[in-house]
């Protein structure tokens, strides 16, 4: 990445609040759901790492899932952390832009996992008898790498582009972390053109997977229609009901970047919403996947119950 274009050579992150009673409160209110986040993501991969009942694709996404959200929360909540307990919160350039990186990069995977889940439900309800020819561990394998592969691109193109821009006046960043649009804000070599290209690209990667998501959850609501008997279609939908869970709490926070009150500021706005999707969705999938998952909570069944950990004694 390139810093020779820029005399800003350290940020201030204005933080969450400059409330200073709300500090110590928030402080360890994002403790916690970082501490939850940690425990209930790892414990899910390793969950499915030592069951063999959850070693099928579903199961194999889910993992990478739960990497991404763990890792995604680890790259803002700690820096946030350090807000809330020092007067002034400073981050170096290449900080920033490190930052900006791992943030682009997990959140564009975030988007595409749920999309090859997505996918993955079509292929087990449209297609039963092929699922296990066409969800073969080569194409999970490829599906996943092509994930980290875009995530990878996507994180590149906004780094680069917003590492090329000349800071010259104000170091403060209004937001918690380094985001593509405060950056943008407060550059003094703005580019139009490539600005709304960027903004092109962000959209199309969240679109393109939520219009993905819908016509695959299309055709598998057709299906389960087609279904004669009200068991069949209750066990057919509960194959799915998790995943939906988690991409109505991931996409409804995208929406609510949107359609906010006109009477909400756009930097209270954007800090809302990117709180939501940044710290508490990647606690909540966890949750959604142990609570509504019949497989999952029969193999953490086991595993408390000794059956698992039996073999290595």
């Amino acid at each position: 990445m390139d810093t020779g274009n820029h005399s800003v050579t350290e940020f201030i992150l204005q933080g969450l609040t400059d409330e200073p009673v709300l500090q110590l409160p928030l402080f360890f209110l994002f403790l916690f759901i970082y501490l939850a986040s940690m425990v209930g993501n790892l414990g899910l991969v390793f969950l499915i790492r030592i069951s063999s009942q959850l070693h099928t694709p579903m199961y194999y996404f889910l993992s990478n899932l739960s990497f991404v959200d763990l890792c995604f929360s680890s790259v803002i909540i700690p820096k946030m952390l350090v807000n809330f307990v020092s007067e002034k919160n400073f981050t170096t350039f290449p900080e920033c832009m490190t930052q900006l990186f791992f943030f682009c990069f997990f959140g564009i995977d975030d988007s595409y996992m749920l999309t090859v889940m997505a996918y993955d439900r079509y292929v087990a309800i449209c297609n039963p008898l092929l699922y296990n020819v066409t969800m073969s561990h080569r194409v999970c394998f490829l599906l996943v790498t092509g994930v980290y592969i875009v995530g990878i691109v996507g994180a590149l193109v906004h780094t680069s582009y917003i590492s090329g821009r000349f800071f010259c006046g104000t170091n403060i960043i209004h937001h918690y972390f380094c985001d593509i649009l405060p950056l943008l804000s407060i550059s003094c070599s703005r580019d139009y053109t490539k600005e709304l290209l960027v903004m092109v690209l962000v959209s199309f990667n969240v679109f393109a997977c939520a219009i993905a998501i819908l016509i695959s959850y299309a055709f598998i609501v057709f299906s389960i229609l087609r279904i004669h008997s009200a068991e069949g279609r209750s066990r057919a939908f509960s194959t799915c009901s998790s995943h939906l869970s988690a991409v109505g709490v991931f996409y409804g926070s995208i929406i609510f970047m949107y359609f906010k009150p006109s009477s909400v500021s756009d930097t209270t706005q954007e800090k809302v919403a990117s709180v939501f999707y940044t710290t508490v969705i990647p606690m909540l999938n966890p949750l959604i996947y142990s609570l509504r998952n019949k497989d999952v909570k029969e193999a953490l069944k086991k595993v408390v119950n000794g059956g698992v950990f039996s073999r290595f004694v």
